[in-house]
């Protein structure tokens, strides 16, 4: 949840906990939240997040729920954990489902010389040494992939499985 859409994090934990899930932490203003929930169903409880954000706020973001395990392999299978040192330069862009056709050869075409990407399952790793502002390939990788996702770099992705660890 990012860009012009904004919602507090005060409001999304009320929010969230208003729906029956527990124990909710969020971290810093990036629409990320950790918690407890009965529900089984991710895709479920992802449609009841977005659709009472939209009740209560006039949009409807897309929510893409992970699991404490899914988060911790993710993190276990970075291609490039020589770079984790650089939190800023490496990110994890996690997909709302395997891309059918990823157009891998133009993300290739956009990558700067000091980049590199590799895509594995549902999540789409990308180390940009000289930063991602300027990342052609960055803009473009959702586009080519074909999927909805969200992006977090290194620390963001470290903080959260470190929050949900006191909840395994």
């Amino acid at each position: 949840m990012g860009g012009n859409n904004i919602i507090p994090m005060r409001e999304l934990v009320v929010l969230l906990k208003n729906l029956g899930l527990q124990d909710v932490k969020t971290y810093i203003q990036s629409g990320n939240a950790v918690f407890r929930s009965k529900e089984k169903n991710a895709g479920k409880l992802s449609d009841q997040i977005s659709a009472e954000i939209k009740k209560s706020r006039g949009f409807e973001p897309k929510v893409l729920i992970l699991t404490f395990n899914e988060m911790e392999k993710a993190a276990g299978s970075n291609p490039f954990p020589e770079a984790e040192y650089n939190y800023k330069s490496l990110h994890a862009f996690f997909l709302a489902a395997p891309p059918a056709n990823p157009d891998l050869k133009r993300l290739e075409s956009l990558r700067a010389g000091s980049e590199r990407f590799e895509l594995k399952g549902n999540v789409f790793y990308l180390h940009t040494p000289d930063g991602i502002g300027r990342s052609k390939l960055a803009a473009n990788v959702e586009k080519c992939l074909g999927v909805s996702m969200t992006g977090r770099n290194w620390r963001t992705v470290q903080k959260i499985i470190e929050m949900a660890k006191e909840y395994s």
